[in-house]
């Protein structure tokens, strides 16, 4: 269906404006900020 090609976004250029704001950080995540260097800590048992 052509009305679920961008879903959930109505077109393209919604989705980009969307990725922009996202990549700009406009939008956020409510959280406390993650630890640096936290992740690479923790990831040691996967390999």
């Amino acid at each position: 269906m052509e009305s679920q090609k961008f879903k959930p976004f109505c077109s393209e250029r919604c989705r980009l404006i969307d990725l922009g704001a996202w990549a700009n950080e406009d939008y956020a995540i409510a959280g406390e900020p993650a630890e640096s260097g936290r992740l690479a800590e923790d990831d040691t048992d996967c390999r």
